[in-house]
């Protein structure tokens, strides 16, 4: 799928850490609870409910699979996955990883099977939820299913994200983690960076700096040492980026670099940047799911964060500044994400919740939230 090498074994090793800490924390996150309980004692018992279906994508093909179907395992469900038709051949390979490892057959079910198919599944009286990582085209359309059917769902859709520099911003810090968070994975990952929001003061510093960033990649086999950008998955989303692009120049963006799909075999895409970019045009409005950045000017702190909530998405984004209280205030009561990285970039981690809101989706994975995503959470009064 044009994943640089160096990527593909960091996704191994994030799986090897979810499976460590759902083995190790499982236990006691899923552990019967005592309360009170006035006439005797009560328990709280979190219990598995049968089989949960996961659709999931192409980008991340090992960690999307074991970041649902781990967490379902180890509370005790069953897992059957319907994966992109691209990386079938990781769906075989997952199957047989968890056969090898001991658990049972039909633990986990890979079915090599198309969408149609899968939404047919949804309505099956044995599946009991549902968890879909995808396009928030798609997953409204399996929300409402799952709904109908009455089915517990975990939705974890695409993404818009904002990284916001304030006025008292490293700007040095502030490029290199911005740098990386829109072109790791090709671009083509939900919870990567994707708008730039700079206030008036370090706009020009920042732009400068981040176009001779993007300018400094390396665009070529992914199998080679010191590629940073790849080909993208397939042609059909290399072609519906570049119209993106294309979209939203006529809407009033401006290309600083990149912008032209390369006369070379392979589905590649340059580094681009657009700035000028406004509220209509897709670059301000959609997920742009390939190593494309958007530039946006605010007027002040107040205004960049404005900027940042604009948007009908809300699963990751980022917040440099120098007074960390000041950066965590925002997170944490201003920034209306899911999750936010401040003075730096990351993708995903074990021990904490993965997730967004608004049109991006709902429920959590990983820190333990997964785990209890999908379970009846029993009350057992006992009175004595």
């Amino acid at each position: 799928m044009g994943k640089v090498k160096e990527q593909g074994y960091q996704e191994v090793e994030l799986c090897a850490g979810i499976c460590r800490y759902s083995a190790e924390q499982g236990p006691s996150l899923l552990a019967d609870e005592e309360r009170d309980y006035e006439p005797g004692k009560a328990i709280v018992s979190y219990r598995p409910i049968g089989v949960i279906l996961g659709i999931q994508p192409w980008n991340f093909p090992l960690y999307q699979v074991i970041r649902y179907s781990a967490s379902n395992l180890m509370a005790g469900n069953v897992t059957v996955l319907k994966h992109a038709a691209n990386v079938f051949g990781m769906a075989v390979k997952i199957q047989e990883m968890y056969e090898e490892a001991g658990f049972p057959k039909g633990a986990y079910q890979s079915l090599l099977i198309d969408g149609e198919a899968a939404s047919e599944l949804i309505k099956h009286p044995k599946v009991r939820g549902v968890s879909f990582t995808g396009s928030d085209g798609v997953g409204k359309k399996v929300g409402a299913s799952a709904a109908e059917n009455v089915k517990i769902s975990v939705l974890e859709l695409g993404s818009n994200d904002a990284y916001v520099v304030l006025d008292d911003a490293d700007i040095d810090v502030a490029v290199k983690a911005c740098v990386t968070g829109r072109v790791i994975n090709n671009g083509e990952t939900c919870v990567s960076a994707k708008r730039f929001i700079v206030t008036e003061k370090n706009y020009e510093a920042f732009k400068t700096a981040f176009v001779e960033g993007m300018k400094a990649l390396k665009m070529d086999d992914p199998n080679l040492e010191g590629t940073d950008i790849g080909p993208m998955a397939r042609e059909d989303l290399r072609d519906k980026l570049h119209d993106q692009v294309t979209e939203s120049l006529k809407a009033g963006a401006t290309c600083l670099i990149g912008g032209e799909v390369p006369d070379r075999k392979g589905y590649f895409y340059p580094a681009t940047v657009l700035e000028n970019v406004g509220a209509g045009s897709p670059a301000y409005d959609d997920e742009l799911f390939g190593p494309v950045a958007s530039l946006i000017k605010a007027k002040d702190d107040e205004d960049a964060m404005r900027i940042a909530n604009d948007s009908r998405y809300g699963l990751g984004g980022g917040i440099f500044s120098k007074n960390e209280d000041k950066a965590i205030e925002l997170a944490r009561d201003v920034f209306d994400t899911g999750m936010i990285n401040i003075n730096g970039y990351g993708l995903a981690h074990p021990n904490l919740p993965f997730g967004g809101v608004k049109e991006s989706g709902y429920g959590r994975e990983h820190g333990g939230f997964g785990m209890r995503e999908f379970v009846n959470v029993k009350a057992i009064m006992v009175t004595q």
